[in-house]
């Protein structure tokens, strides 16, 4: 009886099948399911259709209004280009240029520019390069007109003022941060997915940023999401005929056959949706940085070897302990993988004892090298990579040891990518190093979880410093560098076919989570309790032929919803926001 009341509660207004596989765009869908589904963020508008579609007026409805910017940067140049996108494309050209024959499409033609309003008698560039583009094949959609003009900011500031002088038939206005981004992706030009990937390619610093910005630029993701989307759309259209036609027509396939088949599509897409959100992470990594620490005892020469890396004195050297009470942080490209390095302050206790190596001695540890101490805890394990640094040093009776610290070591080993370096490899003879590391490997590595493997890697930053050196690698410097590089490689790389999902931003994969989320709910409704792993999604599963078809196919629509937020297209009411929350974090044009 339940289950009837909540059929008769969604079907009763429900509209014809026909009607809804022709629903228009970007309408806004009324009515939450329930307050109780929320996957993420809890101020997020969940919409689900009770019947109840009513079209909105696109917030980005196109108008008659001509729109123009300065392309390029502003100041001096040798060039500089001034786009100009609208219906009133040929109306500048003529205003700026009369008396000239009309462009040839999508032709380079230099023409003198002349303000619009002296008849012919006052120019402002005398040899402009001017190109124009026809609608619909240009890069916002609309007629596009392009002015290269000479650099001079008074050439620039001419022409731009003299631009909303010429004669149109509407108006002319100076363009909105990111309008013509914004009409390309009304004129279905660009999805948000390349929206976002025109967005990062203008962000990158590195050229591990650029590649990731590359790849997301094709438009394949958007094609990606958009497939999975409809694929929803019409198990959905399938099963809400099952729910209002199943008791007056004749069906061919039975409706536990029907929910199998669309059981094993929703298994499928799953099965890419973990693939997608694994890749999210590695190019998150290229985009916003690989975070890397530099822990161990003090003295150790973490902030030498900090200095020497990033090639400036970042961290102060002192031969006194302590000398680093708070994190010192630097930003570096290296060999393409944006990186920040943390020196940290030196790992001891404050028990009285010092546990950075056998040596014993007392110290006394302050205030504010205790909370040092503890950001630099915090800090390793915020880290994306760790270093832990030791060093060779002498005892009391002048015998040689490596001076290591064992919370380090540990936060090394918990770390996904880390790195064991000695220092001061010059203060031994080789052989004497060698036995010292070997040692140092079988009765201290080997006896830490993560760290068997893991084979010290020996610098010395004294001679890193001696610039009089004739060796490549005087310091070993080089040789630590090339296994971060190794790492960094190993964290972000996805397979060839798989190269497209560097692409994956941050807010594509929020969406995808709740994308999943409701199509595991959707697995629950219909009885099927197969895992969704990798393996699990690969099995048919068993689906209870009393299975909830009603909700089912309503958290099908809200799965198709939020793939629709990632492209912009389908039934999403919030385009424009979420447009704006692209443009706020990067300038586009």
């Amino acid at each position: 009886m339940h289950r009837a009341v909540r059929r008769c509660m969604f079907t009763c207004t429900r509209w014809p099948r026909n009607i809804f596989l022709l629903r228009p765009a970007h309408s806004v869908i009324q009515q939450p399911l329930t307050s109780s589904i929320n996957f993420g963020n809890p101020n997020h508008r969940n919409f689900v259709d009770h019947g109840g579609v009513f079209p909105q007026q696109n917030a980005f409805q196109q108008r008659d209004d001509t729109i123009y910017a300065l392309s390029t940067a502003e100041g001096k140049a040798g060039i500089a280009v001034i786009r100009i996108s609208g219906p009133s494309c040929k109306s500048i050209y003529h205003g700026l240029c009369p008396s000239k024959p009309v462009l040839k499409l999508r032709y380079a033609s230099v023409r003198t520019l002349y303000h619009p309003e002296s008849s012919g008698s006052e120019i402002l560039d005398s040899e402009a390069l001017v190109l124009f583009f026809p609608n619909p094949r240009t890069v916002t959609g609309d007629d596009v007109l392009e002015l290269h003009v000479h650099g001079g900011s008074a050439t620039v500031k001419a022409v731009l003022s003299a631009i909303p002088r010429c004669t149109s038939e509407g108006p002319i206005r100076y363009a909105e941060p990111g309008e013509f981004t914004k009409r390309a992706f009304i004129n279905n030009r660009l999805d948000l997915a390349q929206v976002e990937a025109l967005s990062e390619t203008l962000a990158a610093e590195t050229e591990q940023q650029r590649r990731a910005a590359v790849r997301g630029s094709s438009g394949s993701l958007g094609r990606t999401y958009e497939d999975w989307r409809q694929q929803l759309l019409r198990a959905r259209a399938e099963m809400e005929a099952l729910i209002d036609f199943s008791e007056d027509q004749h069906f061919d396939e039975s409706p536990t056959s029907l929910v199998s088949n669309v059981t094993k599509q929703v298994k499928e897409i799953l099965r890419s949706i973990h693939i997608h959100e694994g890749a999210s992470e590695r190019s998150e990594l290229l985009r916003n940085g690989i975070k890397i620490a530099l822990v161990g005892p003090p003295n150790v020469g973490k902030s030498s070897f900090m200095n020497q890396v990033v090639g400036r004195e970042a961290s102060i050297v002192s031969g006194e302990s302590g000398t680093t009470r708070d994190i010192i942080e630097a930003n570096l490209d290296i060999r393409g993988y944006l990186c920040t390095f943390a020196d940290t302050a030196g790992f001891r206790s404050a028990a009285g004892k010092d546990q950075a190596g056998p040596r014993g001695s007392e110290v006394k540890i302050g205030a504010i090298e205790e909370e040092g101490i503890r950001r630099a805890r915090v800090k390793a394990t915020q880290s994306d990579v760790i270093i832990a640094l030791a060093s060779i040093e002498r005892d009391a009776l002048g015998k040689p040891q490596i001076c290591f610290d064992s919370e380090t070591l540990r936060l090394a080993a918990e770390c996904k990518a880390r790195l064991v370096v000695v220092n001061k490899r010059d203060a031994v003879a080789n052989d004497e190093l060698q036995t010292l590391v070997q040692r140092f490997a079988d009765q201290v590595l080997n006896k830490i979880a993560g760290l068997e493997s893991v084979r010290p890697i020996l610098i010395s930053c004294k001679e890193a410093q001696d610039l009089s050196s004739d060796r490549i690698d005087p310091g070993g410097i080089r040789g630590v560098t090339d296994q971060l590089v190794s790492s960094f490689a190993s964290m972000t790389s996805l397979p060839a076919t798989l190269q497209d999902l560097h692409g994956v931003t941050e807010r594509q994969r929020q969406l995808l989570v709740k994308c999943r989320g409701h199509l595991e709910i959707y697995l629950k409704s219909v009885g099927d309790t197969t895992d969704t792993s990798d393996e699990g999604i690969a099995s048919d599963g068993v689906v209870e032929p009393d299975a909830d078809i009603t909700m089912a196919a309503e958290h099908l629509r809200y799965a198709a919803n939020f793939l629709g937020r990632i492209t912009g297209r389908g039934e999403v009411g919030d385009v424009e926001e979420i447009l704006g929350v692209i443009f706020e974090k990067k300038m586009i044009e």
